[in-house]
């Protein structure tokens, strides 16, 4: 009697993603390479100090977070440049508030970074002492660019992003209310840094900036595995 074998159930093959998953998946991809420079908050720890421009040693430390804060400033252009084409569906005019914030964004983070490289071939060219003035000064130009880039734009970003997603139903509905929580969150922090309530890198601040981190992070998150839910704005955009 031969004996024979129950076929194998067939497995569906996975279809390649479609434009509208394409948007979500990279977009979420693009908001945690924002996360990459957070080692920069050791890293720029010696070109801080009063003396690094005048004293000896490796500047790799400093300019691989150099490279860190670039890769952010282009990855943060492009979360909105990607996702323009989807939230431009629900409110055009905030999409494009959203681009040029981003943008803004973007340049002041070149801008510093550019400061602080400049102390680094100061002190490779050997200057001394002699730009010691210099040296803090360029400094202060990158805290102040930072503060800015880093802080304030930021929130501008969690107002604008957080209603077109809230208004849209894009995502759950709960991470939009982070960001729109964290705003104003953010801006007290700012405030305080500019007026002198604390220093920038001081508990106050990073408690106040805690809900736009957890924003930015969950939504990166939140569209690299599920993706964009189904919109009224998203229709006709799946192929």
């Amino acid at each position: 009697m031969a004996i024979t074998t129950p076929p194998r159930a067939s497995v569906p093959k996975q279809g390649p993603m479609d434009s509208l998953r394409k948007t979500s998946f990279w977009a979420g991809v693009l908001y945690l390479i924002t996360f990459v420079s957070i080692p920069t908050l050791i890293l720029y720890g010696p070109v801080k100090e009063a003396g690094y421009i005048a004293g000896t040693g490796p500047d790799t430390g400093v300019l691989v977070g150099g490279v860190l804060e670039l890769i952010v400033g282009l990855a943060g252009i492009g979360t909105a440049v990607v996702l323009y084409k989807v939230l431009k569906r629900q409110n055009q005019a905030a999409a494009l508030g959203f681009v040029g914030s981003r943008v803004l964004e973007g340049t002041l983070l070149f801008a510093g970074v550019a400061s602080i490289l400049t102390v680094v071939g100061m002190r490779q060219a050997g200057v001394g002492a002699a730009g010691l003035v210099t040296g803090q000064a360029l400094v202060g130009l990158y805290d102040s660019t930072f503060l800015v880039s880093g802080s304030l734009i930021p929130a501008v970003n969690a107002l604008l992003l957080g209603t077109l997603l809230y208004k849209s139903r894009l995502v759950p509905r709960v991470l939009p209310v982070i960001g729109l929580i964290g705003a104003p969150l953010l801006l007290v922090g700012t405030m305080g840094t500019m007026f002198g309530a604390w220093e920038a890198a001081s508990p106050p601040t990073l408690l106040l900036a805690l809900p736009i981190a957890a924003w930015e992070f969950s939504l990166g998150v939140y569209l690299v595995v599920k993706g964009f839910r189904p919109s009224p704005i998203t229709a006709g955009m799946a192929t």
